[in-house]
């Protein structure tokens, strides 16, 4: 068992990248397993500030080994933009990341309907980022998508045929101008001669380098509670960011899997529209947002931000079997005198211990209240340095959601990271 995975526990943005940067030393391969170009990790070494999209965090690391897996899909502009980037750091990429033949192609009217769908959907919008990643996932879905391995084989029938369907889309729903297919497939012909060394069948070298003795590590993008199927629903992201994703989304055998780890703030955040039973409005949710620089890596938009929720963690935990926590961003909460934890819900008088799949919204917070530390954290090197107030939140969380907490994180760079 040589697989460690790592999810989000909330609704995204928890701080994944810098936790698979922390554990990448000793990983030999990273892989995404989902989501696509809406996803932005960011990590910070040495103080310079890297946000990937697409390519894993682990990148930064020379020796790792980067894959793409077929769950993800690719928007080809944004992957070859992250390279050349890459390239102009100094960042070895050749021989160092790969790309799953299986998986699919964002095209340019996937971008496009995505925006015009959002903006017909009036009083029902869900929040997009409008990269056309839920609409390649449709076509995914439809099974008249484009996946990487359709650019080595019969890519002209394939491609005509889907254009052919999009620009109908594009004339007849959104009234709009047919998008050229021969632009479409040059770009894609250029875009395969950039790609092709990269090209591989991922559960084959999944299972050949696991047998070799690699040490493999899992990305989510995203975070449970977006998960299509186990989130706040219709609200959610297109894909399955839970441990059902990562399997699925890489071909790696659940019998491989040792480690699975949460990754959650020690607050709460959302980006987009949807239910959100502890956020905070009006000035103390800004403070919150400015204290922890709340706004999205892809987009800039403002996140919503609220207290932590054990309600949602310990959904997180049940679906996923998670192994362990890691709470992130717990320097941010050094400025608050008192600070509440949501501990259980009330839902039309009646008190839920769950993670209800609807009628969130109408779910009201059950709060307990725990002293602040109004101390400087950021810092500290041990766990045995942190304020007694800090180490007492911190042991609560964990007795609250039955998860061990595994590391801490209390700044944004590395060597900010607490072992417990």
């Amino acid at each position: 068992m040589s697989v460690t995975v790592v999810i989000g526990a909330q609704w995204g943005d928890e701080g994944k990248a810098k936790v698979i940067d922390y554990l990448s030393e000793k990983i030999d391969i990273i892989a995404r397993y989902q989501g696509g170009a809406n996803a932005g990790h960011t990590v910070v070494v040495d103080q310079k500030k890297f946000i990937f999209h697409l390519i894993p965090s682990g990148i930064l690391y020379p020796n790792t080994i980067c894959v793409i897996g077929n769950g993800v899909v690719v928007d080809p502009d944004v992957l070859i933009s992250e390279m050349e980037n890459l390239k102009k750091e100094n960042i070895q990429i050749e021989n160092r990341i790969f790309i799953s033949d299986a998986s699919h192609i964002v095209l340019p009217f996937h971008k496009i309907i995505d925006e015009h769908k959002e903006k017909q959907a009036e009083n029902h919008k869900i929040g997009t980022t409008k990269r056309g990643i839920g609409i390649c996932y449709a076509d995914k879905m439809l099974r008249i998508g484009i996946r990487i391995g359709d650019l080595f084989y019969q890519l002209e029938s394939k491609l005509s045929n889907l254009v052919n369907l999009k620009n109908k889309e594009l004339e007849l729903l959104y009234h709009l101008k047919p998008l050229d297919y021969e632009k479409i497939y040059i770009d894609l012909i250029d875009f395969r001669k950039k790609i092709e060394s990269m090209v591989i069948h991922t559960p084959s070298f999944f299972e050949a380098s696991i047998k070799q003795g690699k040490t493999v590590l899992l990305e989510g993008a995203q975070g449970t509670a977006l998960d299509i199927d186990h989130g706040t629903y219709p609200y959610v992201t297109s894909s399955n960011t839970t441990i059902g994703g990562a399997l699925s989304g890489t071909g790696i055998s659940y019998r491989h899997i040792e480690n699975v780890y949460g990754i959650c703030k020690a607050y709460v955040t959302r980006v987009g529209e949807g239910p959100f039973p502890t956020e905070l409005k009006g000035e103390e949710g800004n403070r919150l947002r400015e204290l922890g620089a709340e706004y999205g890596a892809t987009t800039g938009r403002p996140r919503r931000c609220g207290w932590f929720d054990v309600e949602l963690i310990k959904h997180s935990g049940r679906i996923n079997g998670l192994t362990g926590l890691v709470l992130t961003k717990v320097d941010v909460l050094s400025y608050f005198e008192t600070i509440p934890v949501c501990v259980g819900y009330e839902f039309f008088g009646k008190k839920i211990d769950y993670f209800p799949s609807y009628g969130l919204e109408d779910c009201i917070p059950i709060y307990e209240y725990l002293p602040g530390w109004k101390e400087d954290i950021s810092r500290i090197n041990r766990w045995s340095e942190l304020p007694k107030n800090c180490k007492t939140y911190i042991e609560k969380i964990q007795e609250w959601t039955n998860i061990p907490i595994k590391f801490v994180s209390i700044g944004p760079g590395r060597d900010q990271t607490l072992m417990l």
